[in-house]
């Protein structure tokens, strides 16, 4: 309890405010949606390869050596960050410095999760994996509900006094809001890395090398891609997993710049309050709710005969920004009920994804390198429909977007319902299933 809820935290900070709270960030700052869409979605790449250098932190120093520096390393980006916005090519450097940020998120991502595995027991692992997923998503409320709602708090004040109106105009009172979020994430992030310096355990004795070269650790990951791509079924099963998020890589950077939008150019006009109590810690609150009752509802049925109703309850909530689009109302009551059901289904369908990845990909003798791997597939689908969201957005309009996105999540449910399982459920005879 000293450090599993701050330690999860900090995992969580980083990747939430590069893929959700910097994309509103950009969009107050006058950037276009299409570039947003594009970089913020660009720089999530090393969460997606991170598997690739996981071996070699087993040979270089200690588990809580790279947390604690990967801690540090994100807190001065941000730092970095605040101080980049006051340039005049402001958004080419920021997005570089978050680009180091990210690298330095995914490392802290492999190192945090080695130790947890490394200094608890199986029952210890089993006793913490709530209190590790629940305060990752607390991060996520934090981030995308109150350093948001600050923002918009911030924006406002300096906009509206008339002794700072000589200073700012209305656009360019988001210039001291975003700073001034910047640097409380610097400050968490270092704070917190103070913190582990002094609470974080270490059994794992330091090396300067270790008994494997760095051509073994090689020769071991080309062995373990091997394996993975000779799986049975495996090329279907990677289909189903690009196919699963297709739909929310393009919803995930439009939702927040289409919420943000003026109507008049079709989008609902919500201030950053207001997103901010929405789409953080309304929808961030239903997500963890929904992910909590889909692991009873999965445990209930079956992952085989639950899966279907999964995709369903995970993909077809996107309506709700169709029908947002498209009417564009103005009740509050009908806006942040819409965000709510969407994030409610995204937590309960995103739990289906990630079981069938573990007891249908991952089994076998690299079973925690290879649910790596099929994690780093599934975020590599939502990063390269992102980064081409913006541009279509742009070319279609909001409405139109939104249309295509139900579209193209049609393959999926159709796939489903003739997806062949290696591995039957608990529940289930026999050893495979065709």
């Amino acid at each position: 309890m000293r450090w599993v809820p701050s330690a999860y935290f900090a995992m969580g900070m980083p990747f939430v405010v590069l893929n959700m709270v910097c994309v509103l960030m950009f969009k107050g700052l006058g950037i276009e949606d299409s570039q947003i869409a594009l970089w913020t979605s660009i720089i999530m790449f090393p969460w997606t390869i991170k598997f690739l250098w996981s071996p070699f932190l087993e040979i270089f120093k200690t588990k809580k050596f790279f947390v604690v520096t990967t801690q540090l390393i994100s807190g001065v980006g941000f730092g970095l960050v605040a101080l980049a916005l006051h340039l005049d090519h402001f958004f080419a450097v920021s997005i570089a410095i978050l680009a180091v940020i990210a690298v330095s998120g995914a490392t802290h991502d492999i190192a945090l999760d080695g130790l947890y595995m490394q200094e608890l027991s199986r029952q210890d692992q089993a006793k913490y994996i709530g209190w590790q997923g629940a305060f990752y998503n607390l991060a996520k409320l934090i981030a995308t509900g109150g350093l948001v709602y600050i923002a918009g708090a911030i924006k406002e004040h300096f906009a509206s006094g008339d002794y700072v109106k000589a200073w700012y105009t209305t656009e360019e009172a988001y210039l001291p809001a975003w700073t001034v979020i910047m640097l409380a994430c610097c400050a968490i992030l270092v704070l917190l890395a103070v913190w582990h310096r002094v609470s974080l355990p270490s059994s794992q004795v330091r090396s300067e090398g270790g008994s494997r070269s760095a051509k073994d650790i090689k020769a071991e990951l080309v062995e373990v891609l091997g394996d993975f791509f000779r799986k049975r079924h495996i090329w279907t099963y990677i289909a189903f997993i690009i196919l699963y998020r297709l739909g929310e890589g393009f919803v995930m950077k439009i939702v927040p710049l289409f919420l943000k939008a003026d109507r008049a150019a079709g989008g609902l006009g919500l201030s950053e309050q207001q997103i901010g109590l929405y789409y953080g810690s309304f929808g961030a609150a239903a997500f963890v709710l929904g992910s909590l009752l889909a692991g009873y509802y999965i445990a209930h049925l079956g992952l085989r005969k639950a899966l279907f109703s999964l995709v369903c309850i995970f993909n077809i909530p996107f309506l709700v920004y169709t029908f947002l689009a498209w009417l564009q109302p103005e009740s509050v009551l009908l806006i942040g009920g819409g965000i709510v059901l969407e994030y409610f289904g995204y937590g309960f369908g995103f739990v289906g994804l990630t079981l069938f990845m573990m007891q249908q990909v991952a089994p076998g003798r690299h079973q925690m390198a290879h649910y790596a791997f099929a994690s780093g597939i599934m975020n590599l689908s939502v990063m390269m429909t992102g980064a081409v969201s913006g541009f279509l957005s742009d070319a279609i309009g909001y409405k139109w977007f939104f249309v295509v996105v139900m579209l193209v999540v049609i393959p999926v449910f159709v796939m489903t319902r003739f997806l062949p399982f290696t591995y039957p459920d608990k529940n289930e005879p026999g050893k495979e299933q065709a």
